[in-house]
């Protein structure tokens, strides 16, 4: 079914639906999540086609996404995943991102990695990393590195922890710069954490009741309203020592 974008914003939309725009307005789409641009770069007066069910978003001045509770992650190159080492097969590990094929990480792919210099990780490892290559005619490959050879922050997470998943509109959210859920979560417990585009989340705390407490508020983040946030941050406040 075919709708225009401007009467379809906060309407459900259905995989194989299309979102249209007047080709008279000159106006410069762009899509995230859930949608899908015929060609490459940005769209003119054309449609978007809908790949995922969900809510359509939007944000000023024309930007589109599909906002579901999808929790089968799809690829896509430049975003940054935690992954599962499930393997070795000579110098390239395999990493289970979530989606429907493992992907590739190589031992160079490692800041200071050298053939004499591997780096120390082993089957069951949790990986921080990102997508360089993400096509559904190409195997996913990952680096833990950025493109001057720095780990900027990618790599081996920690052995300690807690690891859990959340659907992907979640993480994206909490990966807000804006999102007080997080402003709120660190002036209560100090914690460190790392979200991926996956919807998988890594967090530590000081003890593990804190981490455990933290987790489980980020799990539930997505069910609550504005006021049950604002209840559920009073009672933990109250119970800070």
């Amino acid at each position: 079914m075919a709708l225009p974008a401007a009467e379809a914003v906060s309407q459900a939309v259905l995989a194989g639906d299309l979102l249209t725009f007047p080709s008279s307005s000159g106006e410069k789409v762009l899509c995230g999540p859930g949608l899908r641009r015929q060609g490459h770069g940005q769209l003119s007066g054309h449609a978007l086609a809908v790949c995922k069910s969900g809510v359509v978003r939007h944000k000023e001045p024309s930007v589109y996404w599909v906002d579901s509770q999808q929790k089968r992650y799809v690829p896509a190159k430049g975003e940054y995943v935690i992954g599962i080492v499930t393997a070795k097969s000579g110098d390239i590990f395999k990493v289970d991102v979530g989606g429907s094929e493992q992907a590739s990480l190589s031992y160079l792919a490692f800041e200071g990695a050298t053939k004499r210099n591997r780096p120390n990780v082993q089957v069951g490892d949790l990986v921080f990393a990102q997508f360089v290559v993400a096509n559904k005619d190409m195997e996913p490959e990952l680096v833990c590195i950025d493109s001057c050879g720095r780990s900027n922050g990618m790599g081996v997470i920690g052995p300690d922890g807690l690891l859990f998943k959340v659907s992907l509109s979640i993480a994206r959210k909490l990966l807000s710069p804006n999102c007080d859920v997080m402003k709120n979560l660190g002036e209560l417990y100090p914690f460190e954490i790392v979200i991926g585009m996956n919807g998988r989340i890594w967090v530590k705390a000081r003890t593990i009741k804190h981490t455990l407490l933290v987790a489980n508020v980020l799990e539930s983040f997505g069910n609550m309203t504005t006021e049950q946030r604002k209840q559920v941050f009073k009672k933990l406040s109250d119970n800070v020592p």
